[in-house]
């Protein structure tokens, strides 16, 4: 590269490790910044810190930030929905053929799914479907559990199989959306739920004891780690990787019971419709052994894709906005990653403050979905412009798809 040519990334200098931030032409609050630069002054930092265009502040680590480490893990920066990620799938149903009025659909989705709710309520609170126990068993889930229980006994009593086929609350989402082609998808978005949750707390908490027990001081308490050789190290990474394996489960749980649902629902030419393509099934808030850079190192991403050369990923717009499958082009700046969405412009409260219901309904007119007080702090002016987020990151994706919901079910 000649030493003119402008790079697609900023550098944020630190006195450490330094932060690459793919933000040209996307805003980045001053609060982001320093918890960029923080993780970036961490002694095991790998290279540097990469940012994507969807960053934004978070509890520990930043959302939309790539950490790549070596011979340590920070709890925090995975989070607490672990394994939250996307799936899509195509089917052979194009525009035309849905019906007019599409709030039925919704109300089968929303029927077929549990959702919202906190605890049991968010969950099989009518007991668990035989399908989903037996596959909890079968897969290896409840047995795994059980061993990662028996070392840490806190962790039990959490919301598993209850869980299994859930979609959560806050930023969750079931769509059905149109491609370029007026062709239908299917995708969703959720995590690892109650148990995820009470695994990556519990591990969060067991993180800041270590780290006073090493005597170390740190700006935020939320950037304690584990480091490789001691026991908690490989028992967080046990129950982390459980907790990413039960929320890949749960998207597919998801997905096979909605388009049972819709094939039932559906008119009789429709209810044979085929799946023709599955995009992925992929988590955005995990940690993974890889190598960069010449070294075999722990990345976690928090708010991130994986975009190796040739790997397809989902960008989610928000509930009025379009949304992208993606093929990763494998930018070794980046550690082949890619935003994992548009990113949050402000906070919940912040759009709850400034967002009237009229701006709400206006800014999903077109789509069947909610449109009550409940989720304002979701609407689409909250998040950043997904448009100038592609923009920011035509070097490490390209565009396959891109879709537009129709239906939106939130938690």
């Amino acid at each position: 590269m000649a030493e003119t040519e402008e790079k697609a990334f900023e550098t944020f200098e630190t006195g450490a490790a330094p932060v690459k931030a793919w933000v040209k032409g996307v805003p980045v609050e001053d609060g982001a910044r320093r918890q960029l630069e923080n993780v970036a002054r961490l002694p095991f930092i790998h290279s540097h810190v990469a940012a994507m265009p969807d960053v934004h502040y978070g509890r520990g680590a930043t959302i939309g930030s790539v950490i790549a480490t070596r011979g340590a893990i920070i709890p925090a920066a995975v989070g607490v929905d672990i394994g939250c990620g996307m799936m899509a799938m195509r089917t052979s149903m194009t525009a035309d053929q849905l019906p007019d009025n599409l709030s039925s659909i919704r109300t089968v989705i929303e029927k077929t799914v549990p959702h919202g709710g906190v605890g049991p309520k968010g969950g099989w609170k009518d007991g668990v479907p035989t399908s989903i126990a037996n596959r909890f068993q079968a897969s290896g889930l409840a047995d795994g559990l059980l061993t990662i229980e028996a070392k840490h006994p806190k962790i039990r009593g959490a919301n598993h199989v209850i869980h299994l086929g859930s979609l959560g609350t806050g930023n969750h989402f079931i769509e059905m959306c149109l491609d370029e082609a007026d062709r239908v998808w299917v995708m969703l978005h959720s995590g690892s739920r109650g148990v995820g949750n009470r695994i990556g707390t519990y591990f969060i908490g067991e993180a800041r004891e270590a780290l006073i027990k090493r005597g170390q001081g740190l700006p935020d308490k939320d950037l304690s780690w584990f480091e490789e050789g001691e026991s908690l190290f490989d028992d967080y990474v046990e129950g982390v990787l459980w907790a990413q394996d039960f929320a890949r489960a749960n998207r597919e749980v998801m997905m096979e019971r909605i388009l049972t649902a819709l094939r039932a629902h559906l008119p009789k030419p429709l209810k044979k419709f085929r799946i023709e393509k599955e995009a992925v099934n992929c988590h955005h808030n995990y940690v993974a052994r890889e190598r960069h850079f010449g070294a075999d190192v722990w990345v976690t991403r928090k708010g991130a894709v994986r975009a190796g050369d040739g790997e397809l990923g989902i960008i989610p717009g928000s509930m009025g906005a379009k949304s992208f499958i993606v093929r990763g082009k494998g930018n070794a700046d980046s550690f082949c990653s890619c935003s994992h969405g548009a990113g949050r412009k402000m906070s919940r409260t912040a759009a709850k403050q400034t967002f009237t219901l009229s701006d709400h309904r206006r800014a999903t007119s077109g789509v069947e979905c909610r449109k009550d007080r409940d989720v304002i702090d979701e609407t689409p002016g909250a998040y950043k412009d997904i448009d100038a987020v592609m923009a920011a990151q035509t070097d490490l994706v390209e565009i396959v798809h891109t879709l537009k919901q129709v239906v939106c079910v939130k938690g």
